[in-house]
């Protein structure tokens, strides 16, 4: 059984940075990627990295601000967020699937529960 438990959310200052990461169990070998959802929005895709980390994509959005990573000796992606603007404010999920392409797509198999990440002065 899969479990992606999200951490390293908060309240960050615009401008400010944080680091997301993802602790996964249950399946190896599969794309990571995080995904967010404002208030009355609907979720989007963010991020996504393959297996052996060599393969990225980003939303226009986040490119250039934001950094996908993964350790997988220790089955931890992380989400590197720098240069928070207040319209990123969101909750923060975690994703898994064994596709590159479902993950860009928006279509992943297994979601995390998510974490809060509130950008305001």
């Amino acid at each position: 059984q899969v479990q992606l438990v999200e951490s390293g959310g908060g309240l960050v200052q615009p401008g400010g940075s944080l680091r997301l990461s993802c602790a996964a169990s249950g399946r190896t070998f599969d794309t990571m990627g995080w995904f967010r959802q404002a208030p009355g929005k609907e979720r989007e895709f963010v991020a996504a990295i393959n297996w052996a980390g060599d393969r990225t994509d980003y939303a226009d959005s986040v490119k250039g601000r934001f950094s996908i990573s993964r350790d997988n000796n220790k089955n931890t992606v992380y989400l590197q967020m720098n240069s928070l603007k207040p319209e990123d404010t969101a909750v923060y999920y975690c994703a898994q699937d064994a596709l590159f392409r479902k993950v860009v797509a928006g279509s992943p198999h297994y979601w995390g529960q998510g974490t809060q990440v509130t950008v305001s002065s």
